[in-house]
């Protein structure tokens, strides 16, 4: 992984609550507050638990993290995580959801200081802290070959590095380049003004140009309209709009075709994880799960957990982002060196608690320190634009 897969999480202002949509009818579906969708922190930390299960439980390609295979030392465990890796998509659908609901009613300069805020602060800290492990412990293989030079440190620091050329210092930072793009598309519509009829517009006109990206043979075609995961932030957004002003018979119908596309499209992401377990993967149950991303967060929208408005769930969601960012190759480490003297559920409870702890240490020493001071300083730079260039008192640092 969106995030993205926590990059799916919206920006530390707006709530998971909406405001009334514009131009509704009186008395149509979606006028009024509605509800924070509590759940969906929730699904956002079960997602992040998922890419957690994979990379620790499920990948047999790396023996020497548990001193031994995953498969032999924890059957059941290993089974679930060789099919947990699914909560990527299970983030890509959130996140098509969330996108569309902070973006409403906002302009594009609210949406880009949304972004940046919520996704920079950690995501910095994460890749230094990373970078430092790397740099400074010894390697499970006990040598040198994943040491990261300084300039693939620094060009990770952008984000940016995948389209570089530049590997990722931990490989769950993939999805961040996916999210992008998907930001990206989102808010050249967010520059015509969001509304109903645009944003349906936007999801068949999206899921028409992916479809052809599968068979023209144009790299650029292909990375921008992204046809294997398009189906799930597309998805995520109609479910958004059902949420919003009520389902009705297109909007099913365009969710039914994103998922038999993706079930379709899932074929091939599966061969590429059958790599990390080093055994088959089933069809039926990667779509099993799949399906169960789709219904849940389709109910979550339609009010099915309405009455799950425990308070903790956000503290949770506010977790997955760091904790996404850290787990693989800290956690790697960790669990070879307490594996030494644990057996490997006691191992598995230990640094996952560890892991948790230590992304809410970023979470409350940075992001919550970091995003109000980088919100405002980007709010400033914003309106000097619309001003054209005038600085305000803020951008002066006069404020």
């Amino acid at each position: 992984m969106t995030s993205t897969i926590g990059s799916a999480s919206p920006a530390p202002g707006p709530s998971l609550a909406t405001e009334p949509p514009q131009g509704a009818p009186k008395g149509a579906a979606g006028t009024g507050k509605r509800p924070r969708l509590y759940v969906l922190d929730g699904l956002r930390l079960i997602a992040a638990m998922g890419v957690v299960g994979w990379h620790w439980l499920g990948v047999e390609r790396f023996p020497a993290v548990w001193h031994g295979l995953p498969s032999k030392l924890m059957p059941v465990g290993h089974l679930i995580g060789a099919y947990s890796w699914t909560g990527v998509e299970l983030f890509f659908l959130i996140s098509g959801f969330v996108i569309c609901m902070s973006c409403w009613g906002r302009s594009m300069g609210d949406f880009v200081t949304s972004r940046i805020v919520r996704l920079f602060p950690a995501y910095w800290c994460c890749v230094l802290l990373t970078a430092a492990v790397m740099l400074v412990v010894p390697t499970i293989w006990g040598d040198n070959t994943n040491r990261p030079t300084y300039t693939r440190i620094l060009s990770n620091l952008t984000m940016l590095n995948m389209p570089l050329g530049v590997d990722n210092l931990d490989p769950v930072y993939w999805t961040l380049w996916s999210e992008m793009r998907f930001y990206v598309l989102f808010g050249i519509l967010l520059a015509f003004g969001l509304t109903y009829r645009r944003v349906v517009a936007f999801c068949a006109i999206w899921g028409f140009v992916a479809l052809l990206a599968m068979q023209a043979d144009w790299p650029i075609l292909t990375a921008m309209a992204q046809p294997t995961y398009a189906w799930y932030f597309i998805g995520g957004i109609v479910i958004y709009l059902m949420y919003r002003f009520g389902p009705n018979l297109l909007l099913w119908f365009m969710l039914i075709a994103c998922w038999l596309i993706a079930q379709d499209q899932i074929r091939g992401v599966i061969y590429g994880y059958e790599y990390g377990t080093r055994h088959h993967l089933s069809w039926l149950v990667t779509v099993g799960f799949t399906t169960a991303a789709f219904a849940v967060v389709a109910a979550a929208a339609l009010g099915a957990f309405n009455w799950m408005n425990w308070k903790w769930l956000t503290t949770a969601g506010a977790l997955t982002y760091p904790l996404y960012l850290l787990h693989q190759e800290i956690g790697w480490q960790l669990i070879t060196r307490v594996r030494r003297h644990l057996p490997p559920y006691p191992t598995l409870i230990v640094v996952g608690a560890a892991m948790l702890l230590l992304a809410w240490v970023v979470h409350r020493l940075v992001e919550r320190p970091l995003a109000p001071l980088l919100k405002r300083k980007l709010e400033a730079s914003f309106r000097q634009i619309r001003r054209n260039g005038v600085p305000t008192a803020e951008a002066d640092g006069k404020a």
